[in-house]
């Protein structure tokens, strides 16, 4: 037996757990703008670094405050979370295998970790062997893939999510709660981040410190830099929505937000054009004037986070 959700497809996005929950609300005709979901989810502001860049950095954190603010966009996640280090890992496998069965039966768009490599891809459907999938593949991936052998490699992690609509959320809800939390994931708190790694300002400095030091690794460097310009440019993105969709009052408060923000974007734009992702090469992160130049960057954009922090903290009290 076959079945498949027709026209459900991963958006294309660096931040891939938010390209699939994209694909999912488009395929639920869902009308939210790829701003608003990065800023409302609090991700647009977030930045998670590892000591020596890892590339690991932009999901090894942990995600499920991402679930519960998506409620207020309008949609809600369901599904199973697992490692291999847990005695019911096995019994999980088949739980994510049925709870994916079930939703996709039901019209419900799912999606799940390391179906290729390791980041998120939208389910499409399934058959009797495995998934149907749709997301990341630098090279050709095998599909479908087997249900038994989800998280069968090194991380050993399973996570497989359904998407669901539900009541959203009035905006000035939305947007505070989103700061509130983007506020709190900064000050690197253990419930959020693993050894190793830091959040907001200290993340940058790690950056900063990793490039002086020459200990950044060089795919890392790249996949960093484009995730977190993502982010920042979505975060420009997501302030000027709330600016509109708020009252009057606040807006000048956000301008002073967007200028920050934007800062930050075009300073991280600047980092992710000496580290480009898909032309990179290994000479560049040995290249101690490319390091130089990106280390300027990142400071610039530091101070500029820093002061886009102090905006979203009296956002967030004005709201």
């Amino acid at each position: 037996m076959e079945n498949r959700l027709e026209n459900l497809k991963w958006k294309p996005m660096w931040v891939t757990h938010l390209g699939c929950i994209k694909g999912c609300l488009d395929y639920l005709d869902m009308d939210v703008s790829d701003a608003w979901l990065f800023g409302a989810t609090g991700h647009a502001f977030l930045i998670n670094m590892h000591e020596q860049v890892c590339p690991s950095g932009p999901t090894a954190w942990h995600t499920e405050m991402l679930f519960k603010l998506g409620k207020n966009l309008g949609y809600e996640i369901d599904g199973v979370f697992s490692h291999k280090g847990k005695p019911d890992f096995e019994e999980s496998r088949k739980k994510a295998w049925e709870h994916v069965k079930k939703s996709i039966d039901d019209g419900i768009p799912c999606y799940g970790w390391e179906l290729a490599i390791p980041e998120f891809y939208v389910v499409t459907g399934y058959d009797e062997e495995g998934y149907h999938f749709s997301g990341p593949m630098p090279e050709p991936a095998k599909i479908p893939k087997p249900w038994q052998e989800l998280a069968a490699g090194d991380i050993g992690v399973i996570e497989m999510y359904s998407v669901k609509p539900t009541k959203p959320a009035d905006d000035a809800t939305t947007v505070k709660q989103a700061f509130e939390f983007a506020l709190e994931h900064a000050r690197s708190p253990k419930k959020w981040i693993y050894d190793k790694y830091k959040a907001g300002l200290e993340g940058f400095d790690l950056w900063i410190k990793a490039l002086e030091t020459d200990t950044a690794d060089g795919f890392g460097m790249a996949y960093n830099a484009a995730v977190w310009l993502e982010c920042r440019a979505y975060a420009v993105g997501f302030l000027k929505e709330a600016k509109e969709r708020l009252d009057d009052r606040f807006a000048p408060l956000f301008d002073e937000a967007i200028a920050h923000y934007d800062k930050v974007a075009r300073k991280l734009k600047r980092v992710e054009e000496l580290f480009p992702f898909h032309t990179r090469k290994p000479e560049h992160i040995k290249d101690e004037a490319r390091r130089n130049k990106a280390i300027e960057a990142l400071k610039v954009a530091r101070d500029a986070e820093t002061l886009g922090l102090k905006s979203l903290q009296k956002i967030a009290e004005a709201l």
